[in-house]
């Protein structure tokens, strides 16, 4: 990944998954993820795309950018008063 033609858009979204300080770790990143996945797109004979088997099989990075774009804003909802 770091070689490839993705590299910037994958350095970026690793670099800000790793500097994250969100409660839920990578959550600011969805932009940067979802860069890199619409680089990778671009080339499916480098970056084969998932089986629907596949998808439990997912890195956390891939999960944590997911459950960020769904999961964010429920999150901040079921959030009471303190």
């Amino acid at each position: 990944m770091a070689s490839g033609p993705c590299r910037e858009q994958f350095k970026s979204a690793f670099s800000c998954f790793h500097y994250s300080k969100e409660e839920l770790k990578g959550s600011d990143c969805v932009d940067q993820f979802r860069a890199m996945q619409e680089c990778m797109q671009k080339y499916p004979d480098l970056y084969p795309q998932e089986d629907e088997e596949e998808e439990e099989e997912k890195t956390p990075a891939e999960g944590v950018a997911e459950a960020a774009v769904s999961e964010a804003p429920a999150t901040k909802e079921e959030k009471g008063p303190s």
